[in-house]
């Protein structure tokens, strides 16, 4: 079972010692179609308000304007339409949360794999480059998966946390360590146990 989710930050407990955790906000979703493969086309709350692309399936599936964005999810068996509910979450021990990492943009070798670089000396050009890439007479190319500089971050990463505790009331899930992504990510959490 999946729920869609939006990262709020991270914190700790008040405990001695302290365990650092992080805060998700379970997104209020509308089932809107239940599918014979345990999936669900759902609705829910985007930040956009007005997303005239969707107005008809808004209409199809009569929900209000403020759930503007459509997504399937995986749900569990005997779901009907109407409000997903969130009470599995309060007996779950463990989660699986899938966020896109942060955006880092074009990055260079020593910040995107971490080399070492070259001296930083007076007289040297070396500086931060990665240096020789290519090779002799054979095979005479750059080898498929040459670490090099290019596209860092901005990919979807999958973590395992347990679960602290979660506030069914104001929809608050609260994981042991750390997950990707910047605060204000949507992302799915996924039932493991």
């Amino acid at each position: 079972m999946e729920f869609i989710v939006e990262k709020i930050g991270m914190s700790r407990t008040v405990d001695v010692p302290s365990v650092p955790v992080t805060l998700l906000k379970v997104i209020e979703t509308k089932v809107c179609e239940v599918r014979e493969d345990g999936k669900a086309l759902v609705a829910y709350n985007s930040s956009k308000k007005l997303n005239k692309s969707i107005e008809g399936q808004q209409t199809k599936y009569g929900v209000s304007k403020e759930f503007n964005k459509f997504m399937t999810i995986k749900v569990a068996e005997g779901t009907e339409t109407g409000d997903l509910s969130t009470a599995a979450l309060a007996e779950t021990a463990v989660v699986k949360t899938s966020l896109d990492t942060k955006g880092r943009g074009f990055q260079g070798g020593m910040k995107r794999h971490g080399f070492g670089g070259g001296p930083g000396s007076h007289g040297h050009r070396f500086g931060r480059r990665i240096g020789s890439i290519g090779n002799a007479e054979w095979p005479g190319r750059v080898m498929p998966g040459k670490k090099m500089p290019g596209h860092y971050g901005n990919s979807q990463v999958t973590v395992k946390n347990d679960v602290m505790s979660f506030d069914a009331e104001n929809g608050i899930l609260v994981l042991k360590g750390s997950i990707p992504g910047h605060n204000g990510a949507r992302g799915l959490v996924r039932i493991v146990k």
